[in-house]
């Protein structure tokens, strides 16, 4: 079954790319047969979400965003090297944009890590990490690895 098929077949829609942000390459391949992906928001045309985790934001609300930020992370890959063309995702780094008393960031980045085992079925090996602000004030940004076939 082709990973397209499996994204039908699961309800999983890609958004469209999102525009760079500045000046720097989405996808950049290196390596034997990597691709790295620079960070992704997590806003989409019609689900936009501002603020802090454990401020204005709820961790329910985050793992949307973080499923959210992925999904554009996997449009970049599709967009720039085709996702029939990926292995497996080998690493994420999920920016959560936190209160200073806010420690849940981990439970933040499972709703990217859950939507990679849908279409993958595994988890990548992960960072979470809290930030002091993002831009745009989203809630999460991820950048990821893949491999390619």
């Amino acid at each position: 079954m082709s990973i397209y098929d499996v994204l039908k077949e699961k309800g999983i829609v890609l958004p469209p790319a999102p525009p760079k942000g500045g000046l720097y390459t989405q996808a950049m391949e290196f390596g034997d047969k990597l691709v790295y992906i620079s960070g992704c928001g997590s806003n989409l045309e019609d689900d936009i979400v501002a603020g802090k985790l454990g401020k204005e934001v709820s961790i329910e609300v985050g793992q949307r965003c973080a499923r959210n930020a992925m999904l554009n992370v996997l449009s970049v890959v599709d967009a720039n090297v085709g996702l029939e063309n990926v292995k497996k995702c080998v690493k994420i780094l999920v920016f959560v944009s936190s209160d200073p008393d806010f420690y849940d960031q981990p439970k933040v980045a499972n709703g990217a890590s859950q939507l990679l085992v849908d279409i993958f079925g595994e988890a990548p090996s992960r960072s979470a990490v809290g930030m002091v602000s993002m831009p745009g004030n989203q809630p999460v940004e991820i950048e990821a690895i893949f491999e390619l076939k």
